[in-house]
């Protein structure tokens, strides 16, 4: 992913949240919406692989980014199977995300998982435009 389709991936995901998804993160975080919104940028990033080519690099990410090259992947009809690499990399990708955020691990990890179904309907969105 370029910088313009990770902001623009991080953008989706936002979107797809919605405010009262965002805010309810902020709750869970203990922040305002900013800070929410920073911390799904940053576990955007993380998941997206983003963060292992920055330079310097800002956070520590999964040896194998889940999302890296996700657009080659042929289609979304088995969805469970793209759930279940994302379930899978929440936990290295929260830890990444606690680490250069601070924040309990815990509960970057709920936040985490409550991004996923954001994350999967993004991708499955960007799949469907490109056939």
């Amino acid at each position: 992913m370029t910088e313009d389709s990770a902001t623009t991936f991080h953008d989706d995901i936002l979107d797809e949240l919605g405010d009262a998804k965002v805010q309810e993160i902020a709750g869970l975080l203990g922040t305002d919406e900013a800070g929410a919104r920073e911390v799904v940028g940053t576990t955007a990033s993380a998941l997206s692989g983003e963060a292992a080519a920055a330079e310097p690099p800002t956070i520590e990410t999964p040896p194998e980014a889940p999302l890296q090259g996700v657009a080659t992947l042929g289609g979304f009809a088995t969805g469970g199977l793209m759930a279940g690499v994302l379930a899978k990399a929440a936990r290295p990708v929260a830890n990444a995300v606690a680490k250069k955020t601070g924040l309990p691990p815990a509960t970057v990890a709920r936040v985490v998982e409550m991004l996923i179904p954001a994350v999967l309907a993004v991708l499955t969105k960007r799949a469907a435009k490109k056939k």
